[in-house]
């Protein structure tokens, strides 16, 4: 390992980034480096637009791959080589305002029957049940079940934020059935490795293979089951406000995009066209004759 490699995996982990935010910087600066063949420490604003084109052109990568890489590198010229000159220009992508994916109600429950391993099965009832990002859900502990207070303790969400959310009565009877069952010891959800909590592409491949066994033409992750959580809310009554709290989002903003997949708000404002008055009846002009 370099030791400029070396410096910028402790410079982000004394930041507290997570492992995998540092597997992904790390990787992008490499990845500069290899494309332009010379040392990151040896390129500046051109190499950098270079590396940009060849991203977008070339590469074509999403908008969030863009980011990230263009991020690594802020952090890698700023940080870890210390730059106190201007930085070179690191343009982001604009973000597509694009609306969440949902499932219906049906189609949530047509997806959980279909998990075939019921751990894993409980582990997306249990991110459905409270709004759970990934990485969220594989990382609960047992200590994290406050049943008394039938609330779920999230150490460590988005941004390194800790928070509550609302424990479903449904959900811990099954967490109770499964504690008997498997006895996890520190991690709620346990990895194959020991002492590992479940590596979060399990959960995502199972949650494809069952979208496929239920015959769900909509795109599916677990993710979407966030979405779906919170657009369940709101369609049930729940302010917004409150599902803001419970999902852990720092701007109301935000949360206020499930608005736009609500069902009850389109039911509660129909077309125009359906409160016109009936058209005016024709004359009857059967009788009439014509020159």
């Amino acid at each position: 390992m370099s030791e400029l490699r070396r410096r910028l995996i402790q410079d982000l982990e004394l930041r507290n980034y997570s492992p995998r935010t540092v597997e992904a910087y790390v990787g992008h600066v490499a990845d500069f480096a290899r494309r332009l063949g010379r040392a990151p420490d040896q390129l500046g604003a051109d190499e950098i637009r270079a590396y940009q084109l060849h991203l977008t052109q070339e590469r074509q990568v999403s908008w969030s791959t863009f980011n990230q890489a263009m991020s690594a590198l802020k952090f890698f010229y700023r940080v870890t080589l210390g730059w106190t000159a201007p930085l070179p220009q690191v343009a982001y992508a604009k973000r597509p305002r694009r609306l969440p994916q949902v499932l219906t109600r049906d189609e949530v429950a047509r997806l959980l029957a279909a998990v075939d391993r019921p751990p894993l099965r409980l582990a997306l009832r249990t991110m459905y049940s409270a709004g759970l990002r990934l990485l969220e859900t594989t990382q609960l502990r047992v200590a994290d079940i406050d049943s008394p207070r039938m609330l779920l303790r999230i150490r460590d969400g988005k941004g390194h934020k800790e928070r509550w959310t609302p424990l479903s009565p449904c959900l811990l009877e099954e967490l109770r059935g499964y504690y008997q069952l498997v006895r996890p010891v520190e991690w709620l959800f346990p990895g194959l490795r020991p002492g590992r909590p479940l590596d979060p592409t399990v959960l995502q491949k199972a949650c494809r293979r069952a979208a496929e066994r239920a015959g769900l033409t909509k795109r599916v992750s677990p993710h979407v089951l966030r979405h779906s959580y919170a657009t369940h809310q709101l369609e049930a009554g729940v302010d917004l406000r409150t599902i803001q709290q419970v999902l852990g989002h720092t701007s109301l903003g935000t949360t206020q995009r499930y608005l736009h997949v609500t069902e009850t708000l389109f039911r509660a404002a129909p077309s125009p066209l359906d409160r016109l008055p009936p058209p005016p009846t024709p004359p009857d002009d059967r009788g009439s004759t014509s020159d």
